[in-house]
């Protein structure tokens, strides 16, 4: 008897969801703030720069996204698999 692969979610189901939660995370890590050693200082143009404003929101949501993606997809079915169900 041969083992088959009866997982719902196959390979490239977990590649997407994989780089879908490396994408937000590193979108969360550019949201992270560097502070300032003087808490009297505020630095506007560290604060609102725009890779805090846009890029880190888009990867959030891109990775948001990839990760759906990857549950939702369907795997294709080989023939073989086909005539045992």
């Amino acid at each position: 008897m041969s083992e088959e692969n009866n997982l719902v979610i196959g390979k490239k189901n977990v590649m997407f969801i994989v780089i879908g939660i490396i994408l937000t995370l590193l979108g969360f890590f550019l949201m992270m703030g560097g502070g300032s050693d003087d808490p009297n200082v505020f630095d506007e143009a560290e604060m609102f720069s725009s890779t805090r404003i846009t890029v880190a929101p888009i990867l959030v949501i891109g990775g948001y996204g990839l990760v759906i993606f990857g549950i939702m997809k369907k795997n294709k079915v080989n023939p073989s698999q086909n005539e045992s169900i």
